[in-house]
């Protein structure tokens, strides 16, 4: 049988990854807890789950031909204890008492020594050290360094008093083992003593976010399978007879004229990311210091909001566009309200420039495996001090991207990596990584989230917040998600540019007030 390879733009995530910036995605779910063992019970599921479902038993190797290629395989060795985790913290912080909490502890040790869950926290992390990966040229390590480590133990260590997003920001910095399936699970403490919460890792070149949705439904209890919703469709249109050189085109022998196809989107991208222009004018705080040769695993921050998606409609309804525009507008009025706080001098002129992923799935098609994306381009009005003008601006920002499709423009670079050649992808990972910075400013990413109620051994999912990778020389990555009638902010950032991550998080929803004041 013929090895399943890479696709150009997956095999691009799997060789641009570094210790210091690792290339996965990352969801924090936060649930509650029916009993003082339901936070073992939960790991217990997700490993007996991951065992059956061959999309998280595969690792990514390496291949002879094409050079430079990796393909799928599945893992020979695959034990579910070196993808599922389970705090110390998470089995102590479920109980109301003390003695509830060493009889929950005791309980949650046996369920993971029967399920063949990983445990970390209050003691050393199990993977530290023998399992760690070696680093490489193309490899990042994928051992944690003794700060990340030691970031997570404090973390999680207060026994249920800790917010889970602080645990997840050491855990967000470590990279997943390259030898292995690239996905983690860790079972957390919760916010409260009624509560855990469940931090999925997944890495990029696995899924996008879609897809690393749909695996991760595929851990839950048991309910209909994940699909977006159809399209929306107008009313069918005649369609014109091909004129002009276009129709000239497709008379010419298929390989070649697909060759052609190519070779002008490629220009076309690469003259619209010219047109974009230099990372010009943007906001010191949106720019993390440069890893130093060999640096080890980063630091990052982790936090969160949730927002009423009452109030936005609100909005969309009295100022028009759509949710998503909404969400973007906020953004710009957060970072803007944020910088002033800081005392940071506000950007002037058009703004920094956020890329804005594009699934290019059918719609209604069910998500697989791998990435399928493009992405738009859009400067955040940060220089607009009125909120319905920034939302005006993000608006007829995203009509004009839209019109132009997702396949042409300055955001859709990821479509660049189909006309490059996999020794290409090995050999110049570590340049299109650094060249991060002069493609976009800041990611701002939305993952929807089907309308179903998730559950996990009868635990309801409350909170979903989604995290996303951050790319070199950038200090912040916002993603959100809705669900249950609730927008989910995620923020990912480098702890040392952004030391005051939850300020941020403040900052949008203040701007959320404001905004809906302004309307109202």
């Amino acid at each position: 049988m013929s090895p399943e390879h890479l696709s150009p733009l997956d095999l691009a995530f799997w060789r641009i990854e570094s210790a210091a910036h690792p290339m996965h995605l990352g969801a924090l779910a936060v649930l509650s807890a029916d009993g003082p063992d339901a936070a073992a019970r939960a790991a217990a599921l997700l490993a007996e789950r991951c065992a059956g479902l061959p999309g998280l038993r595969r690792r990514i190797h390496d291949v002879l031909l094409p050079v430079g290629a990796a393909a799928w395989s599945p893992d020979p060795d695959f034990d579910p204890a070196r993808h599922v985790f389970l705090a110390d913290a998470a089995v102590a912080g479920t109980g109301g008492s003390a003695a509830a909490g060493a009889d929950a502890a005791r309980t949650g040790d046996d369920a993971a020594a029967r399920a063949g869950v990983g445990t970390f926290a209050g003691a050393a992390d199990s993977r530290a050290g023998a399992d760690a990966a070696p680093a490489g040229a193309d490899a990042a390590p994928a051992g944690a360094d003794a700060a990340a480590r030691a970031g997570a133990d404090a973390a999680a260590g207060a026994a249920g008093a800790v917010d889970p997003r602080v645990a997840a920001g050491p855990l967000m910095a470590r990279p997943l083992d390259r030898t292995r399936p690239p996905w983690e699970a860790h079972v957390l403490a919760g916010p409260g003593p009624d509560s855990f919460a469940v931090l999925f890792k997944f890495h990029h070149a696995l899924a996008d976010g879609l897809g690393a949705l749909a695996l991760a439904a595929g851990l839950f209890d048991r309910q209909p399978p994940f699909a977006p919703g159809p399209a929306v469709r107008g009313p069918a249109r005649p369609v014109p007879a091909p004129r002009g050189p276009g129709a000239a085109l497709r008379r010419l022998p298929g390989v070649f004229a697909s060759r052609v196809h190519d070779l002008g989107q490629a220009l076309e991208i690469g003259a619209a990311v010219a047109r974009a222009g230099l990372p010009l004018g943007v906001p010191d705080a949106l720019v993390a210091a440069e890893p130093g040769p060999g640096a080890g695993a980063g630091n990052r921050s982790v936090a969160g909001l949730a927002l009423d998606l009452d109030e936005v409609n609100l909005i969309r309804k009295a100022a028009g566009g759509t949710v998503n525009d909404v969400l973007i507008a906020l953004v710009a009025g957060a970072l803007r309200r944020w910088l002033a706080e800081r005392g940071d001098p506000l950007p002037r002129g058009a703004g920094p420039r956020a890329l804005i992923p594009v699934s290019r799935r059918r719609p209604g098609a069910a998500p697989g495996a791998g990435n399928r994306l493009s992405g738009y381009l859009l400067r955040l009005p940060l220089a607009e001090g009125d909120p319905l003008r920034r939302l005006y601006a993000v608006r007829a920002g995203m009509d004009r991207n839209k019109e132009a499709g997702p396949a042409r423009g300055a955001g859709a670079v990821a479509l660049l990596a189909d006309h490059v050649h996999p020794l290409g992808h090995r050999l110049g990972g570590p340049l299109v990584a650094q060249a991060a910075r002069l493609l976009y400013d800041i990611l701002v990413t939305s993952v929807p989230l089907p309308g179903l109620t998730f559950t996990l051994g009868g635990s309801t999912v409350r909170e979903v917040y989604p995290l996303a990778p951050l790319a070199r020389g950038q200090s912040l990555a916002i993603a959100v998600s809705t669900y249950k009638g609730t927008v989910h902010y995620g923020l990912v950032a480098d702890a040392a540019a952004v030391p005051d991550l939850a300020a941020l998080a403040g900052a949008l929803r203040a701007e959320l007030d404001a905004f809906v004041r302004e309307v109202s």
